[in-house]
């Protein structure tokens, strides 16, 4: 008998199929969607999603063992506080957040301001 694997499936979808997500630590409208991820694909790797946080949203203060994130801004503003050190984040910033940094995120603008999470690998053990 042949040992058979399953063919792993490509996925087409418009953002407007998915649902938005308040995650744990998340707080005051911070959403997401889970774009590509091992919950929405075949994808083994990756997490990568859009959100959207309004006035006064935020991530708390948190840190990974081993996933690395990348957050790619498209509007608003806000402050990006890595270690203790705060960085005002507008569209086309982009930050590189490796294992082991404390990050937390705030909309402290006047408008929602939405980016991009990429993340890997897609848990953190």
């Amino acid at each position: 008998m042949k040992n058979k694997t399953k063919k792993r499936q490509a996925v087409v979808r418009n953002l407007a199929e998915l649902p938005w997500i308040q995650y744990p630590g998340h707080f005051d409208r911070a959403l997401s969607k889970e774009i590509v991820s091992p919950n929405t694909t075949d994808s083994k790797i990756f997490d990568y999603r859009i959100s959207t946080y309004q006035p006064g949203a935020f991530v708390e203060s948190h840190v990974h063992k081993v996933q690395e994130q990348i957050y790619h801004f498209l509007s608003g503003e806000g402050i990006l506080i890595l270690d203790d050190k705060k960085h005002i984040m507008r569209a086309h910033d982009v930050a590189y957040i490796p294992p082991g940094v404390v990050h937390e995120l705030h909309n402290t603008g006047l408008e929602s301001m939405v980016f991009l999470v990429i993340t890997s690998p897609f848990k953190d053990e």
